[in-house]
């Protein structure tokens, strides 16, 4: 059994923002598999199990807005009794230039608050994350930053960034996460 989570902020004037790359990878990756998610509201956000090999996997996309996501992902971790080895959390980076990733077994927040209240609401930095770069301005305010839209040009490194992705997660459900790690970590581009 395995918990996929992507973060974002729910609601239109959110959609195509910085901080919405783990709802955008999900979209991208069920189109993807050809899945046609049938979304369940609950657990503060909405959710939906399929097999994926011989893995059952749940998909939650916290509908908290970014700040509370750790409520979301405590509630569907325990009304499923999922251990917290077998959840992954897909989130933006700022640290991690644009059209780059990094996947990481456990680890501090790095400033994000979605990934501190998850941390709070789980109580441990041990679980398993997907990383994804979306640059900085240091120029610009952090918040104003994260939720500013992409670019076109942003739009399609993404897109390319995701066919990538898409197959490291195929793989999630293969291999152990150190080795998933070594097969596609790597140095930024």
């Amino acid at each position: 059994m395995k918990l996929i989570v992507g973060l974002g902020n729910p609601g239109k004037e959110y959609n195509n923002t910085r901080h919405n790359v783990g709802f955008d990878f999900l979209d991208y990756y069920f189109e993807y598999k050809k899945i046609t998610p049938t979304w369940t509201k609950k657990f503060d956000g909405v959710y939906f199990s399929t097999v994926i090999g011989d893995e059952k996997v749940y998909f939650l996309k916290p509908h908290t807005y970014m700040n509370l996501s750790g409520n979301s992902v405590q509630k569907i971790m325990k009304y499923y009794d999922i251990p917290v080895e077998d959840i992954l959390i897909i989130a933006d980076d700022l640290d991690i230039l644009l059209g780059n990733y990094k996947l990481k077994l456990s680890g501090s927040c790095g400033g994000h608050n979605g990934l501190r209240n998850i941390e709070q609401n789980i109580g441990t930095i041990e679980y398993k994350r997907l990383k994804i770069g979306i640059s900085n301005n240091k120029e610009m305010d952090g918040k104003d930053y994260v939720l500013g839209k992409f670019s076109k040009e942003e739009q399609q490194i993404l897109q390319n960034l995701f066919q990538e992705l898409s197959e490291c997660l195929d793989d999630y459900y293969q291999l152990p996460f150190t080795d998933l790690m070594s097969k596609y970590n790597r140095k930024n581009r």
